[in-house]
């Protein structure tokens, strides 16, 4: 079996995320769904994330064979193991998979740029981290998105956002700002 690849982790939050939209909808943003599929099969997280059928079945095994996710023995689906996960991003994401800003350029906002985050802390810098995108509507430093298709995906779920900008700021935070994503991400993916 490969090891880890960064979109196992952009593959699990979106599954953490059609679960929690399942559990409490956000008013004013349905969750999208491909025309009337389980928004856990392989064809719908492809529509949703833009990565393909086949990567998103071996990223799937990578991360029941690594315990990030267990199968459900009812439904037979990958469901992520919060608590594995929670810990693997926070004391392992920094290692695994670092952020080094690049260039200035037009993105969307992530780590505490994002919109949701904005306000949580407020940074020496003066500059903002993006993910580069042609569409987007602010100018930062460039940070290497954990797959290519994540400023797409975020679009369309607020809360993959939050996940995925939670984890830019613990892979580019100094020790403070990586433990104040850290304690918001925990509440957020151990709530249930």
């Amino acid at each position: 079996m490969d090891g880890m690849k960064s979109q196992d982790l952009v593959v699990l939050l979106k599954l953490v995320s059609i679960q929690e939209g399942e559990s409490e909808p956000t008013p004013g943003q349905p969750q999208p769904r491909s025309q009337g599929d389980d928004p856990y099969s392989v064809r719908n997280l492809e529509a949703l994330l833009g990565i393909s059928k086949t990567e998103i079945n071996a990223s799937i095994k990578r991360s029941l064979s690594s315990g990030l996710a267990t199968k459900d023995r009812n439904t037979g689906r990958a469901n992520p193991n919060r608590r594995n996960l929670n810990n693997f991003i926070i004391h392992g994401m920094k290692f695994v998979f670092p952020a080094k800003p690049g260039a200035m350029t037009r993105g969307i906002p992530t780590a505490f740029a994002a919109p949701m985050l904005k306000g949580l802390l407020v940074s020496g810098g003066e500059y903002i981290y993006v993910w580069p995108f042609a569409d987007g509507h602010n100018i930062g430093q460039s940070v290497t998105p954990l797959f290519r298709s994540v400023p797409e995906a975020v679009q369309k779920d607020d809360r993959l956002y939050e996940y995925l900008s939670l984890i830019d700021a613990i892979r580019l935070g100094n020790q403070r700002e990586a433990g104040l994503a850290g304690e918001r991400l925990s509440e957020s993916l151990l709530k249930k």
